[in-house]
């Protein structure tokens, strides 16, 4: 059996973060390693024990979600960071993802969206809320005040950019494409650089805004 996908919780509410603790203790794929009850907290705590997954919440004392976001990838830039919110605001969710957070959840979101959303991030792979993702497309449909690149993508980085969107990690994409990983890693990296992207997050919106791939892709390969 593989290791457990480590998860910090960090959330101000006890509450909160006992329920997580006690959906998580369900699964046998999971472990919470470490809380924090602000972003101080939770920024010292990712430091201590690295996680796998950090849960975090948007509106903490001491230090907010968007500036513990920005902290952590700033030092771990591989760094998977789910956000765990009851907000859903245009100038909470754009900077998130901007920071670096792979997925964008609602504490409405059930359970088992949680869960797929925590092995989904654990992966690498963008995990959005519907409601948050059309949102994104919508925001990234204005026009950009970045220079359009002199590069256009390969026949190739296109293929790539509809396997990111479709949520395949490098390891999915090199078995699909049956090349090596780092080779499909070098594809990822170029097509970030190309478009003047930050992520895979922002990669599979995109993607979602060009109509490569839409939100009902059901994820198999064609």
């Amino acid at each position: 059996m593989s290791n457990p996908i480590r998860i910090l919780i960090c959330d101000d509410h006890a509450v909160v973060r006992e329920g997580l603790r006690a959906l998580i203790s369900t699964e046998t794929d999971m472990e919470v390693v470490a809380e924090a009850a602000d972003g101080e907290q939770a920024i010292a705590a990712y430091r201590a024990v690295v996680p796998d997954v950090a849960l975090v919440d948007m509106v903490m004392p001491r230090v907010d979600g968007l500036e513990t976001i920005r902290t952590i990838k700033g030092e771990f830039a591989q760094a998977r960071i789910l956000v765990l919110t009851s907000f859903a605001e245009d100038d909470m969710v754009f900077p998130a993802i901007k920071a670096g957070a792979l997925g964008y959840l609602l504490k409405d979101s059930s359970p088992e969206e949680l869960l797929r959303a925590i092995r989904d991030v654990n992966r690498g792979e963008a995990s959005l809320h519907p409601s948050i993702a059309r949102r994104l497309i919508q925001e990234l449909s204005q026009p950009t005040t970045l220079p359009p690149t002199p590069e256009p993508l390969t026949e190739r980085e296109v293929e790539v950019l509809k396997l990111v969107a479709r949520g395949y990690s490098n390891e999915d994409i090199a078995d699909a494409l049956v090349v090596s990983e780092r080779t499909a890693r070098g594809h990822v990296s170029s097509i970030l650089s190309k478009l003047h992207l930050a992520n895979r997050t922002q990669a599979a919106l995109y993607a979602l805004r060009e109509g490569l791939a839409t939100l009902n892709d059901d994820g198999d390969a064609d």
